[in-house]
């Protein structure tokens, strides 16, 4: 059941943002004066399909994994001269190239659109990036970050929130040199900058935890170390947990918090754990092998199978609520996509240079899991899924790769300033590299997401 709604919402996804991309091209076409013969969602043969007033064929085809826009050009078959006026290649430079142009900028106007919706209709909420403990030797400990600051500025950036945080860390993975912190506590004034040296910072860590790598985890509220319940034929049922249990060791260590206990068996996948638990006025000893799961990037991680109860909530001044209007929406949602766009070009240019590992590549499967969990989470995660997968899909198209939307800009605006079209030969060596090149990615994002199954 999990399989089939993780294939449904992928599939849901991709039709909306395959549908803007291609009609993006489509409506560009038209005002260009071009003929569309066909705007086909899928590949193969079509399952149905209808014809509007100008002959263009609608369809729907029956492989959901993207789709395409043809349109009438002397190089795909012949046409009557009465009808080169209408043809892709016949129209200038300027309007081959805002045609190309146009789908992605039809994913990055639906991803604008759908941050806008998000912001005015949810608001945003934030929680603070108050330091609730720095791991020992780890570079936030270098950097003398203390339990109870709150970061303000990261590399002389400002910050308000923990993902602001995270977005300035990621600047900074695969580098060497020196980063920056600007702590201040809260409700004062006063504010400290320290610095920490930094080596090939996660350079070949697969799906890297930013803020875990730096060695901070943010304050999160007290979870008791009482049981609250045990799941039937879990890993704790078949250990002899029960309710009402107080957990105080795990292998010796001291379980002071349940957020320690829950780190504890996550990081013991599969692996005996002696525990001792208060029971009845005493004591019991207790052999829990935690089950295990894989998280989005095919780490495993070990779960026990018991509820933990909160027992404390979150302090007013670290929850912040953000309501915005119609226009405050529209500047909140150019911000957020001006952040993704950064950070897609980040990614890819980290990846070009080393600097981030081909392991963090995930392809269609990858994806697809990813769309089943935030839809899981609630329409507004899936809102923001599908905008950040609109503005990856629309930055992609854009590079300058021979096949991909950004190869046509090239070459349109290679002829339009040397006056003649780039040579058949050269155009044609072009997309055999740019084929291969897109066909060695998705080999490796393939391998990855089947290895992290």
């Amino acid at each position: 059941m999990q399989l089939i709604s993780t294939v449904f919402y992928f599939l849901i996804a991709l039709m909306i943002l395959v549908a803007i991309h291609e009609f993006g091209h489509f409506y560009v076409a038209r005002r260009c004066g071009v003929r569309v013969l066909r705007f086909s969602i899928g590949f193969g043969n079509r399952l149905f399909s209808w014809r509007d007033k100008q002959g263009t064929e609608y369809a729907i085809s029956a492989i959901p994994l993207g789709g395409y826009v043809k349109m009438l050009d002397e190089r795909e078959g012949e046409v009557a001269p009465e009808d080169l006026p209408y043809t892709y290649n016949h129209k200038s430079p300027p309007q081959r190239i805002a045609i190309a142009m146009a789908g992605p900028l039809a994913n990055l106007i639906l991803a604008f659109t759908l941050y806008w919706v998000f912001f005015f209709l949810r608001g945003g909420v934030t929680l603070a990036p108050v330091i609730g403990a720095v791991d020992a030797g780890s570079i936030a400990a270098a950097a003398g970050l203390e339990k109870g600051q709150e970061i303000v500025a990261v590399d002389g950036r400002a910050v308000h929130s923990r993902r602001d945080v995270e977005l300035m860390l990621l600047n900074r993975v695969g580098e060497t040199g020196q980063i920056t912190f600007v702590v201040t506590y809260p409700g004062s004034d006063l504010q400290y900058e320290s610095r920490a040296n930094i080596n090939g910072w996660m350079q070949d860590v697969v799906a890297p935890d930013l803020v875990k790598g730096v060695g901070i985890r943010f304050f999160e509220p007290k979870i008791e170390t009482e049981i609250g319940t045990v799941e039937p034929e879990s890993a704790a049922a078949r250990a002899g947990f029960k309710e009402g249990d107080r957990i105080l060791e795990a292998d010796g260590v001291a379980m002071e918090d349940g957020r320690q206990w829950i780190d504890y068996v996550r990081a013991h996948p599969a692996e005996e754990i002696r525990v001792l638990v208060a029971r009845d006025n005493g004591q019991e000893e207790l052999f829990l092998t935690p089950g295990v799961k894989k998280d989005s990037a095919g780490i495993e991680y070990g779960f026990a199978g018991v509820s933990l109860p909160q027992v404390d909530s979150w302090p007013e001044e670290m929850v912040r609520f953000q309501h915005y209007g119609p226009l405050d929406s529209a500047v909140k949602a150019a911000q957020e996509t001006r952040d993704v766009v950064t950070m897609v070009l980040l990614s890819v240019k980290k990846l070009v240079v080393g600097e981030i590992s081909t392991k963090n590549l995930s392809g269609p499967i990858g994806i697809a899991k990813v769309a089943g969990d935030s839809a899981k989470a609630g329409i507004w995660a899936f809102v923001n899924f599908l905008a950040y997968i609109s503005v990856l899909l629309g930055v992609f198209n854009l590079l300058p790769i021979p096949v991909l939307d950004g190869g046509h800009i090239v070459y349109g605006l290679i002829e339009w300033v040397k006056g003649s079209p780039v040579s058949e030969k050269v155009q044609v060596w072009g997309y055999q590299v740019g084929m291969a090149l897109i066909l060695g990615l998705m080999a490796i994002a393939f391998y990855h997401d089947i290895m992290r199954l």
